[in-house]
């Protein structure tokens, strides 16, 4: 048996930590949320195979998150979504050298089809 993909999901809406978290188990992923911005850098560490980010985050925004990845020998690889209700979604994902971006809200399907195609 492979062994599961782990989904790295920062966001600081509990609400959506805990939806999300149910729906990517449910859907066979092992997942590991946070709220805090601040500590990604340490979360990285964990070695996730993917990670959903909120632009906007209590600590250290997504944006910024994302770029300092990107930028970063070791974490570059880590594929990057970047997701919010912002109109600006796609530039600023862009702008951070973002794999994908999913603007809020998503359908459930379009979330797992973009997840898919970066595991």
């Amino acid at each position: 048996m492979s062994q599961k993909k782990r989904i790295l999901i920062a966001d600081d809406d509990p609400a959506i930590l805990d939806s999300l978290e149910l729906i990517l188990e449910d859907a066979g992923y092992e997942v590991i949320t946070t709220g805090d911005g601040a500590i990604i850098q340490d979360l990285v560490q964990m070695g996730p195979d993917l990670l959903l980010l909120d632009i906007w985050l209590s600590g250290w925004n997504g944006k910024d998150i994302c770029a300092t990845l990107k930028h970063n020998e070791q974490t570059k690889h880590l594929p990057v979504i970047l997701f919010s209700a912002s109109r600006e979604t796609e530039a600023i994902a862009r702008d951070a050298g973002a794999d994908a971006f999913i603007t809020k809200p998503f359908e459930l399907d379009d979330l797992l089809d973009t997840l898919e195609q970066h595991l």
